[in-house]
Parts: C-alpha cells; structure tokens; sequence
C-alpha cells in the first residue's frame, strides 16, 4: 500500500496549520491546494501541491484545482484497489458565499464565489465515510485533532457525524445560492 493522503483545500485558514500539524504527525502525507500550501509550507509543514501530485496545473484562473479523477478516486475508493494513492482526509472549507452577499458584491463577484471544487472533495468525501473523514470548516477541527491524537485515526461514529454535518453544510450552501439566483430571474431586467 503506498502513501495515505490529507488533501486540505480552504478559504478560511484559521487553525490548519494546527491540524496539519497533527494529520502529518500522524504519518499522513499533506496534499494541499496552492494557497492552502502556502500558508502550511509558511509553518515548516511538507507539502505537496495537488497540481504536482495530479500532473495537472491549476487552470481558468484558479477555478479548476482539484476537479481530477486522481483526486476523486483517491477519497472515493473502497480501498481494494492497491494502484490508487487514497486520500483518507478531506479538510475543505467553501468560498463565502453569504459573505459575499451581505457586502452586496456584485453578480460578476458573487459568481466567483460559487464554490463547485470544494463542494464536490466535500461530498465525495461524505459519501466514503467508512473510509475517508470529511472535515467541513474550522469548528471541527478539535474533534479531528483529539482523535487522531488519541486513536491515530477518526472513529466510524465521528466519520459518520462528520458526514452528515458535511451534507448539512453543503446543501445550506446550495439552497442559499439557489436563492440568489432566484433572486436574480426578479431582477433580470436589471442585469
């Protein structure tokens, strides 16, 4: 079996470099997206960019990072398959999308804040909750790092929590850009 990976995409960067601290300690390979990296490498952390691990650059500006099937079947694997790198932790916060639209941006602004990359690693990373533990934005954080220290791992109760959370998060997430698309069909006459 080769080496197991933490894949760590976020836009808010409050406590990961702690968490890839204890990820790393406990044997797992850090793959990160590039700004994500950079702040981890900043912190002493061995890093390896998802563009370098996949052969693929980041593309359209950012927008494409880590929509590869490297990526996707490295969380999305039952495990059998010896040939695929697996990737056992998904840390993935989303662009901030409320945010954005209680500053009022405009349509061009908030359509850059649709996150597709991090709802799919978050999905598919709840999705193969027996093997791989999603981890959805900073509060859960603690919880992650305590049972990897204790147990070197994430318990399948926690995983499964940590899943359903996910799918929380990310339908909330879709319900309140379908909102503001909705929204915008009221005001077509004014795009």
């Amino acid at each position: 079996m080769g080496k197991r990976w933490a894949l760590i995409s976020v836009w808010d960067k409050t406590g990961v470099v702690e968490l890839g601290r204890v990820l790393s300690a406990a044997g797992l390979g850090i793959l990160a997206t590039s700004k994500s990296a950079a702040e981890l490498r900043a912190a002493g952390l061995a890093v390896t960019e998802v563009s370098e691990w996949t052969g693929a650059l980041e593309i359209l500006g950012g927008r494409v990072k880590t929509l590869h099937p490297k990526v996707a079947a490295g969380i999305l694997s039952r495990r059998e398959d010896e040939h695929i790198e697996l990737i056992d932790v998904v840390v993935c916060n989303l662009y901030p999308f409320a945010d954005g639209l209680r500053r009022g941006l405009k349509v061009e602004e908030m359509i850059e804040l649709i996150d597709i990359g991090g709802v799919t690693l978050l999905r598919a990373a709840a999705k193969n909750w027996e093997f791989v533990t999603p981890v959805p934005a900073p509060e859960y954080y603690p919880l992650v790092m305590s049972e990897f220290q204790r147990n070197q791992g994430v318990s399948r109760a926690q995983r499964l929590q940590l899943a359903a959370a996910t799918f929380d998060l990310t339908s909330n997430y879709d319900k309140l850009v379908s909102g503001y698309l909705k929204h915008l069909l009221t005001d077509i006459a004014n795009l």
